[in-house]
């Protein structure tokens, strides 16, 4: 889910789904299937753009992946891989 909002993020916060689906490396069901969970979460939400479904990372995506990168340096500190 993080390879997921880190995609959208990089793309300038909203991407189509196809982006997404190339740059988090996820089959198209799983991907939905993620895609909706995170909308729930409210860490992304979806819109319709020019006939074309977008989504767009909000406020808390961008503070979701703020502290997911800081508790993935502290574990690789101690020798923990995620």
């Amino acid at each position: 889910m993080a390879d997921i909002l880190k995609t959208i993020r990089d793309e300038g916060g909203r991407a189509g789904i196809t982006r997404i689906l190339y740059g988090a490396n996820l089959s198209y069901d799983r991907l939905t299937r993620y895609l909706k969970e995170l909308s729930e979460a409210k860490l992304l939400r979806e819109m319709e753009e020019s006939g074309k479904t977008i989504f767009v990372l909000t406020e808390r995506g961008y503070e979701f992946l703020k502290e997911y990168r800081r508790i993935k340096e502290f574990a690789e500190a101690f020798g923990i891989k995620i």
